[in-house]
């Protein structure tokens, strides 16, 4: 279970292991422990600031467990909405998430509806629970999308730049001289985390952070979405970057109503 993904380009080659060992008998995916990962360092992130905005680590702790299988649920999902073709004749397969297929827009929806119904029975400051989540999941993103370099997948169509990809599966070239869109995400992804922090000094609103991920990530989807060669569609259109387009209008829209209001509370 071997990918040997190359940059011709660049002179670089790399043979990954899809699987790094079995349990009983069941191999351990690598994409799963690099999301894993990512999950890990978003949490340890959102743990370190939670005491500084006023709320319980025992409620973040609540959110997590709750956040977690949500987001996971509502990936496959999505994912399975947007494939029914091939899942309406094979039901079964939708249980079988081993066998690939998630998408972290779903995972965000799930995870952000769960948090949002627990702040709202628990009556906590949603916009501050909000922030402080947006850069932890930022960070898991940037970590997660090494899975897919890992996996093989999610590249881009052909192009001839000099960083371009190709990708060879248990001996057979399924990606010749591709955009590594895994990569464009993860860096901007990473970058993205930079520019939030720097914004928290800047915030005037509790959700402002959020607000602000929104429009970063709606933002580097769009454009790196363009690029992808597995898109998933509803008719001609390229479902994540209609909903990247929504996501950053809504962000500017929620930061300029805001940050409007608040000026004028300062005016009077």
């Amino acid at each position: 279970m071997f990918n040997v993904i190359s940059f011709p380009g660049l002179g670089l080659e790399f043979e990954v292991s899809r699987s790094l060992f079995s349990v009983f008998g069941m191999p351990i995916y690598t994409y799963g422990l690099i999301i894993g990962l990512g999950l890990c360092l978003g949490f340890l992130y959102a743990l370190s600031e939670v005491k500084k905005c006023g709320i319980s680590q025992d409620d973040f702790y609540n959110m997590f467990l709750i956040g977690v299988p949500a987001a996971i649920i509502c990936a496959r999902i999505y994912y399975v909405i947007f494939n029914w073709d091939y899942y309406q004749n094979n039901l079964f397969d939708i249980l079988n998430i081993r066998g690939g297929g998630i998408a972290i827009y779903g995972g965000v929806i799930g995870a952000a509806a769960a948090v949002l119904i627990y702040c709202k029975l628990k009556k906590l400051n949603i916009g501050k629970v909000l922030d402080i989540l947006a850069v932890g999941l930022l960070i898991g993103q940037a970590i997660g999308r090494w899975g897919n370099f890992v996996n093989g997948e999610a590249f881009g169509s052909a192009c001839n730049l000099p960083w371009a990809m190709t990708i060879e599966q248990d001996g057979k070239i399924v990606a010749n001289m591709v955009h590594p869109t895994f990569l464009y995400e993860s860096l901007a992804n990473a970058v993205g985390v930079l520019l939030l922090c720097l914004y928290k000094k800047k915030k005037v609103f509790d959700g402002e952070i959020f607000c602000g991920y929104m429009v970063w990530y709606g933002l580097v989807r769009m454009f790196v979405e363009g690029l992808r060669a597995d898109s998933l569609y509803f008719g001609t259109i390229r479902v994540s970057q209609a909903l990247s387009v929504v996501l950053l209008v809504m962000g500017l829209t929620l930061i300029a109503k805001n940050r409007k209001k608040h000026l004028t509370k300062e005016e009077n």
